[in-house]
């Protein structure tokens, strides 16, 4: 079981400004379920149907757990619930981290609904990269300590070239090797994963948070800025490749294998 500490982002190092103009402003939310009334977290459990944020065993600390069977893909609904779910964590302010898992062993996190993006028209092609995009923004701009208990395995940023070499081959990374090349920081025995998360959560908890926040903020900023520059045109670079023939006939006949081989 690997374990990715907060100084890493959890999925891409991108961020996206806040404000009302934006696209994401339409994200649905006609299927999430509601908190239950009642004081932080340790007042509710279930937030929403595929994400769960129960209070942690440490003080100040939530735990996030994704639940979308059966292999936890970022459907639009899942985006949009984790958006949702971490911007509520986000303005509470009894908590401090928040360790981010699965809810069952075996699958942490699949990556993108592929179903989301095959057959649709470009405007919900847009509307789901926005929504991942909401997504960047709330992880890489968190103002909390960010931890992520892998109970599977997770693809993360290894560096320019090594991240090309990877995705070209289209390579899948064994605890170990993502250890080998900085996707984790530790690598550690399913029952001590849990565990090893909040210790790792105390470290960083160690830190004023005042002080770890401007660091965190500075050292990200140039990141951020480039990224706010390209928002608009990274959604309709995405909405036109991903709507060219070839890749829809690609996407086709994978899903088709895909079920062939569940059948």
């Amino acid at each position: 079981m690997a374990l990715a500490a907060c100084v890493r982002a959890l999925f891409l190092p991108g961020a996206w400004p806040r404000g009302p103009a934006r696209r994401g402003a339409r994200l649905r939310s006609a299927a999430l379920g509601r908190a239950t009334t009642g004081g932080g977290v340790g007042a509710r459990r279930a937030m929403s149907h595929r994400v769960l944020v129960e209070a942690g065993p440490a003080a100040g600390v939530a735990v996030l757990k994704f639940r979308n069977p059966p292999v936890n893909a970022l459907s639009l609904e899942m985006l949009t619930e984790l958006v949702i779910s971490l911007e509520k964590l986000e303005n509470d302010k009894a908590i401090r981290g928040v360790v981010i898992t699965a809810e069952n062993p075996g699958i942490f996190l699949a990556g993108l609904d592929l179903v989301e993006l095959c057959g649709q028209n470009p405007a919900h092609y847009a509307e789901y990269w926005e929504a991942v995009q909401e997504l960047w923004l709330r992880l890489y701009q968190s103002n909390k300590v960010l931890v992520a208990a892998i109970n599977d395995t997770l693809v993360n940023t290894i560096g320019h070239r090594a991240a090309e070499q990877a995705l070209q081959l289209g390579m899948l990374f064994p605890p170990a090797k993502a250890l080998q090349v900085g996707i984790v920081d530790q690598v550690v025995p399913e029952e001590q994963l849990q565990s090893t998360a909040l210790s790792v959560m105390a470290q960083w908890l160690a830190i004023p948070d005042h002080a770890r926040q401007l660091t965190k903020t500075m050292m990200r900023k140039p990141t951020v800025d480039q990224l706010v520059k390209q928002r608009e045109a990274d959604i309709q670079s995405f909405v036109s490749f991903i709507s060219q023939d070839s890749i829809q006939r690609a996407l086709q006949t994978y899903l088709q294998k895909l079920r062939q081989k569940k059948g």
